[in-house]
């Protein structure tokens, strides 16, 4: 299994406004098949909360910032996104959850696999047990 990390997306500087892409199986490690995007979260509110049993994600903060708490049933990391130009890949089989969004925040999600709610672990001891 591949591990959680930062990473870099291509960044075209211009003085009209720059401009950052992700090309599939490219930029990241997996095809696209499902894109969502979360907004208008209110303070002090987290999402996710759960492991996926076969999706791969890879998460943007396309406007504002966040963090995402990783848990792999042994250890928790936080990553803080707050650039459009970087991402963060979680593959399956981690805890997620996303929590202190800022004001105005939009986070982009792309997924390795259609929505299928069976794919879900929501259930922390269920996920802990998982393992």
């Amino acid at each position: 299994m591949e591990a959680p990390r930062i990473i870099q997306l291509p960044r075209i500087l211009d003085k009209r406004g720059n401009l950052s892409f992700i090309e599939e199986c490219s930029h990241i490690p997996f095809k696209i098949e499902r894109t969502y995007w979360i907004y208008d979260v209110p303070g002090g509110e987290s999402r996710g909360g759960h492991a996926y049993r076969n999706t791969d994600e890879f998460i943007v903060a396309l406007s504002g910032s966040f963090d995402v708490v990783l848990d792999n049933g042994i250890e928790k990391k936080t990553y803080t996104l707050n650039r459009s130009y970087y991402g963060l890949y979680v593959p399956k089989g981690i805890w997620r959850e996303m929590t202190d969004f800022s004001t105005n925040s939009l986070a982009l999600l792309l997924a390795s696999t259609p929505y299928e709610a069976s794919d879900y672990i929501r259930d922390y001891n269920d996920f802990i047990l998982s393992r």
